[in-house]
């Protein structure tokens, strides 16, 4: 289980989260949803301890990330939103590198990126550099060494990208399958579908504020007969309306600064 207890990143004045409040329980797929510079990245790089958040605590299974990363890190398949790392590295040799840190054999090593590269339909032996695959090939193999330790939380950001349609279900298969043994999954996308898919409850976050938690349900069930698409448009532009409603202001002039408004900072995508 994963707790976020007042989690608050700060980039200058801007909040890139804002006093975040959220639990991910064993045995669940939790999607965290949200455009473009919702906060979305920034709260899982503070989970894999990449990016060190302003205030606020993250308990892992009631472990304390701060004074616990190494024993953290060790539950977590981590794959980043963007795979373009370790660049002039051959795929095998990452995926040795990545089975040596968690300390597996030889052996189990094998088995494992054998029965993954047989999903993902990739070359268990391939000598080819990272660099030489397209963007979709480096997000399987990037997903293929976040598994090779087969931890118990799954923490991936916007996986799916780049992947193509036999891949994709392939992962969410994996994923249901993962979360079925009482373990943890926990993932960002910006696509509805998927979520609604996938997801055994959801987060909607905006300008780094959770706006909803709950199923999917729950939320048709909150505003009954609006599409998904048109419930989370009402409710991450509620800034918009607000703009729009406010006198001589163009709704032209609104989404100008709507828009500006949702620019990613550095620290997010």
């Amino acid at each position: 289980m994963i707790r976020i207890e007042n989690l608050t990143k700060n980039y200058g004045a801007k909040k890139a989260l804002d006093d975040l409040n959220l639990t991910i329980n064993d045995g669940e797929i939790f999607g965290l949803i949200g455009h473009n510079g919702a906060g979305k990245s920034t709260t899982i790089k503070s989970l894999v301890s990449i990016i060190e958040p302003t205030s606020g605590q993250i308990y892992f299974d009631g472990l304390d990330l701060k004074n616990n990363r190494d024993e953290i890190k060790k539950m977590i398949a981590y794959v980043s939103d963007s795979p373009d790392m370790f660049l002039k590295l051959p795929v095998t040799s990452y995926w040795k590198f990545i089975a040596s840190v968690f300390g597996i054999g030889n052996d189990l090593r094998k088995e494992r990126i054998d029965k993954l590269c047989q999903i993902f339909s990739m070359e268990a032996d391939t000598k080819s550099r990272i660099e030489e695959y397209s963007h979709g090939m480096r997000q399987k193999v990037f997903l293929i060494g976040a598994l090779i330790s087969n931890p118990k939380i799954w923490i991936l950001d916007e996986p799916m990208t780049g992947l193509d349609p036999q891949a994709a279900y392939n992962l969410k298969e994996l994923m249901k399958d993962h979360a079925s043994q009482g373990n943890t999954v926990l993932f960002s996308t910006h696509v509805l579908e998927v979520a609604e898919q996938l997801c055994d409850r959801i987060g909607i976050l905006s300008k780094g504020k959770i706006l909803f938690v709950g199923t999917m349900d729950e939320l048709r069930a909150k505003y009954p007969g609006k599409s998904l698409e048109d419930i989370y448009l009402g409710m991450v532009k509620h800034k918009l309306q607000d703009l729009e409603d406010k006198p001589g202001i163009s709704p032209d002039e609104a989404d100008v600064a709507n828009n500006r408004s949702e620019e990613p900072d550095a620290g997010e995508k």
